[in-house]
């Protein structure tokens, strides 16, 4: 499995590479730029000139991009254009927020979804398999943003339950149940379509299972149904979801810029927003980065995850 790893290591190189470059260069290509975002229009030309010149804009896009990838192999990712600061830096104070309301959206959609996946299959045409399945394509068919709207008009303004926004209550200690209450609704928002997806995928792969000579044979040695289930054909019944759970990394990123943008969330999203409106490249590039590691990452982990879920496939 090493050697697969180190080659898909390896493969994952020059496809980040092209991704860089298509997305330097739409960003590049986009009307307007820094200069019309930042610079005064009374400025005179030898000053705007000067301007456009001190942040490298003066140069050839190719030109620009060979020097972006110089600094970036030596970890120097660059100063914003608009706050003057480091890239890095600004990446580091937000990520943590943004992966921390991933991983409770992961978490929720998965601990919801595998079991009613299960239940949904093991009792088909049942009137809870059927409540399930509509509400796995409401979730799939309906949009983040006016999700979260409508749960900001109903848990903060009408019921005042739950904060509008925002991470943390403004003017008041840390709390452990205040973020709690903060992260409810945009972690849900955000796992509510992967949630229904995983839910769907583990309800085929589980009907498919649960016909095999397999679990015929455990449940006639007399095993009690939830092991045969949960252990003999939920693992089978995993290797589908897997894949998914794979794509769910980069998309969970994805999906944060929306969820993030209504709910004020402090995270990489809004960061993302801001900079392509600011057309300040050296963020946008720095987080394109970002977004295409997780794809390539989030393949592999599913890679990976295939052989120790089903020890009969080999690498090669």
């Amino acid at each position: 499995m090493g050697t697969y790893i180190l080659r898909r290591i390896l493969q994952a190189i020059p496809l980040m590479v092209g991704i860089t470059i298509i997305s330097f260069s739409i960003m590049h290509l986009a009307p307007g730029g820094p200069a019309s975002m930042q610079l005064d229009p009374k400025m005179t030309k030898e000053d705007r000139a000067q301007s456009i010149q001190h942040l490298g804009l003066d140069k050839p896009i190719p030109v620009q991009y060979v020097l972006w990838i110089k600094r970036i192999a030596v970890g120097d990712w660059g100063k914003s254009f608009v706050r003057r600061v480091n890239v890095m830096d600004m990446i580091k104070e937000r990520i943590p927020l943004t992966f921390l309301l991933m991983g409770i959206s992961f978490i929720f959609a998965t601990i919801i979804s595998i079991p009613f996946g299960v239940i949904s299959a093991t009792r088909q045409y049942s009137k809870l398999d059927y409540s399930v399945t509509i509400a796995a394509f409401l979730g799939v068919a309906t949009p983040n943003f006016w999700l979260g709207l409508m749960m900001i008009m109903l848990f903060s303004v009408t019921l005042g339950w739950l904060p509008a926004g925002g991470v943390a209550t403004l003017n008041m200690p840390f709390s452990i149940i205040d973020r709690m209450q903060h992260i409810i609704m945009p972690a849900f928002v955000l796992g509510t379509a992967d949630m229904a997806a995983t839910t769907r995928f583990t309800r085929t792969s589980m009907l498919e299972v649960v016909r095999q000579d397999y679990i015929r044979t455990a449940r006639s040695k007399g095993l009690k149904e939830y092991i045969v289930i949960y252990k003999h054909g939920l693992r089978n019944a995993m290797i589908p979801v897997v894949t998914m759970w794979g794509l769910m990394l980069p998309g969970f990123f994805s999906g944060a810029l929306i969820t993030e943008q209504v709910f004020a969330w402090p995270g990489i999203g809004r960061l993302f927003i801001s900079s392509v409106f600011m057309r300040d490249y050296p963020v946008f590039m720095a987080i394109a980065t970002i977004s295409a590691f997780l794809v390539v990452l989030g393949n592999l982990l599913a890679d990976i995850a295939y052989a120790l879920l089903d020890p009969r496939i080999e690498y090669k």
